[in-house]
């Protein structure tokens, strides 16, 4: 593996836009997200890439780098981290562990998300995008007519006829089914659909065997969404191995490795911090930490692909609606998702502002509970409407703040997503801002300014890249080996530097928690009728 021709600045872009994100995403929480940060990265390996083919694709890249990473976003994780503070030292080593497989499942989906667009033609790539937004169209159905018929509460949903084992199963399912009526549509199955179905159905088979079957829980009572992801990953290299897209199964396997590194690595250097006495947001800075580690790790598998990817067409014709779904996906509904969460905070904590005025409520989530439309939705309709009429205009006569080339467009692309994000997540936090916020907050403008400049002059530094063909069976062989090794050494080194750091006693940091043994503490039941889910 010649990892010579892998340019510094794309490494460094990478890895600075998944902690802008992965910071911001622990503000928002799940996979709506972890999509933020998946966008951003994969328009970082793109624009500092020279491959000018790819540039074409940037739109494409940033929607299905989100949609890998999101899946991620399900797992439950935070009694995982608890266990690494544990004084029960097979419960610390569990910990550990289970870091580097939550941060390996997180980040393979995210590879595989990122990679897709690079191997694949124009003809093949189009096939993805009706399944992709009848899914959307799915998703957003199951959450109003869930809402309307449940009326959810959320530290009461174990309470719901729909809870099983806290997970996702019915958004699985839901994509099933959005796959078969479009193959129906079609009048067969294709690449498009076929990559849900291999993911929805294997999602199942992970799910059933590993937690139905076997009864593996990683941290009861909390989701076993883990285990869903763990066939989802099996059904993405069953996918590869059928279409033959070795890149992208290698680009699976790599990423998700070097996440588990970074992952478990991030929440090590989290007990490390939290020796030295010093006190501030460590939680903030693991989650940062964490991120950039990701960035790195993708970036150093794309490194590896760079020159070995097919050349793709750089004047690729696809229909005008999936260049305009594309962008708007990134722009409008991925932080729409995210940020009405963020209006629902200044309700709470801004005294003057009420839930409700003039009618309406400030913000609605387009869910019957809530109201349904309230300010935050009609400025962001506005905003969508304008954003959809501004790119079909675009497409007809070209408009002048748009560059005209696909450096330029995936640039300001880039910027005006990375901005918003930055600006929204600043705006949720200045209502309730205190000083210990500079190290979330003031740390993640510093790192935007430092991509704002990479991005605006890396690819004057970086030399002209092309593509080939390639096959990565034996990379991947290799790869899943080294990997495993990988595995085992972290985590017995890691379980080792706690135990030199902490000795036998409880970490500060978390709660204390213990998994195996007489004192035990996980709970083994579901959760009582009107008591809060833990």
């Amino acid at each position: 593996m010649d990892m010579a021709i892998i340019p510094w600045e794309m490494v460094l872009l990478c890895g600075l836009s998944l902690c802008v994100g992965w910071g911001i995403r622990g503000n928002f929480g799940h996979e709506y997200g972890a999509a933020l940060p998946g966008a951003l990265a994969a328009m970082a390996l793109v624009l500092l890439s020279g491959r000018e083919d790819w540039w074409r694709h940037v739109h494409y890249f940033a929607l299905f780098g989100a949609i890998g990473w999101s899946f991620g976003g399900s797992m439950s994780y935070m009694m995982v981290v608890g266990y690494s503070h544990s004084p029960h030292s097979p419960t610390v080593l569990y910990g550990f562990a289970n870091l580097f497989a939550i941060g390996f499942l997180w980040a393979a989906l995210g590879g595989a998300g990122t990679a897709l667009p690079a191997f694949l033609m124009h003809t093949q790539l189009s096939l993805f995008f009706t399944p992709i937004a009848a899914v959307f169209i799915g998703w957003s159905l199951q959450a109003v007519i869930i809402d309307w018929i449940f009326t959810p509460r959320r530290m009461q949903r174990h309470e719901s006829s729909l809870y099983w084992y806290d997970t996702d199963w019915v958004a699985a399912l839901v994509a099933i089914i959005a796959a078969l009526s479009v193959a129906l549509f079609r009048g067969g199955l294709d690449m498009g659909t076929n990559l849900v179905l291999y993911m929805g159905i294997s999602w199942f088979g992970g799910f059933l065997l590993l937690v139905n079957v076997c009864r593996l829980r990683m941290t009861p009572p909390r989701g076993d969404n883990w285990a869903g992801c763990v066939g989802m990953i099996i059904g993405v290299l069953g996918y590869c191995w059928r279409y033959e897209l070795s890149g992208v199964a290698f680009a699976t396997l790599m990423t998700g490795f070097a996440g588990g590194v970074a992952f478990s690595f991030g929440q090590l250097l989290k007990l490390i911090y939290l020796r030295t006495g010093l006190q501030t947001n460590w939680h903030s800075v693991m989650e940062q930490t964490q991120g950039f580690l990701f960035g790195l790790g993708i970036a150093i598998t794309f490194g590896f692909i760079l020159n070995r990817a097919p050349l793709l067409e750089v004047n690729a014709s696809f229909p005008q609606w999936t260049e305009i779904f594309a962008v708007f996906t990134v722009l409008i509904l991925l932080t729409y998702v995210n940020y009405r969460k963020a209006a629902g905070t200044w309700v709470d904590l801004v005294e003057g502002l009420p839930e409700r005025f003039f009618g309406l409520p400030v913000v609605g989530w387009l869910r019957r509970s809530r109201g349904w439309i309230g300010w935050f939705e009609l400025f962001y309709i506005g905003i969508g409407i304008a954003c959809v009429w501004l790119l079909s205009v675009h497409f007809r006569e070209p408009l002048a703040f748009i560059p005209t080339s696909w450096l330029g467009k995936g640039q300001l692309l880039y910027l005006v997503l990375l901005w918003w994000m930055v600006i929204f997540n600043f705006e949720r936090a200045l209502v309730g801002f205190s000083p210990h916020r500079l190290v979330t907050e003031g740390v993640i403008a510093l790192n935007a300014i430092i991509c704002t400049v990479l991005v605006a002059l890396g690819p004057q530094m970086i030399a002209k890249q092309t593509g080939s063909l390639f096959s990565f069976t034996d990379w991947i062989w290799r790869g899943a080996i080294w990997g495993l090794v990988t595995l085992i050494g972290t985590t017995v080194v890691f379980w080792g530097v706690k135990h030199v750091l902490y000795g036998q006693t409880h970490a500060p940091g978390a709660g204390l928690h213990i998994r195996f043994g007489a004192d035990a503490n996980a709970p083994k039941e579901r959760p009582q009728a009107g008591e809060p889910h833990p």
